[in-house]
């Protein structure tokens, strides 16, 4: 479904623990410059209807059709450090890579 690569997991792990939560959400929002936005938040629990990544990334069902195949990835660099979406489902993203057209 969706594949956290070993960077990504290492930063995901670190935000948790900095903010005290045992999960991150993953969710596709409508908007941004290209359609569809990926937003973040934290959770303490999953609830029953959750799809559970690597015991770390909590994913609501209904955006599985929007990242199915996709890899997360984190890149940290002299320029800045963001999440990197290699989605294969995206036609086309915005320059920043945060939002994208299905």
């Amino acid at each position: 479904m969706l594949t956290i690569l070993d960077k990504a997991k290492d930063r995901l792990t670190h935000l948790t623990k900095e903010n005290g939560k045992k999960y991150v959400r993953l969710s596709v929002k409508g908007g941004g410059c290209a359609g569809f936005g990926y937003d973040w938040s934290f959770e303490d629990k999953a609830t029953d209807k959750d799809l559970i990544v690597d015991d770390l990334l909590l994913l609501d069902p209904i955006y599985e059709m929007y990242i199915i195949g996709m890899q997360l990835d984190y890149k940290d660099d002299v320029f800045g450090a963001n999440f990197v979406f290699n989605n294969p489902n995206a036609k086309s993203s915005c320059g920043c890579g945060t939002s994208f057209s299905i």
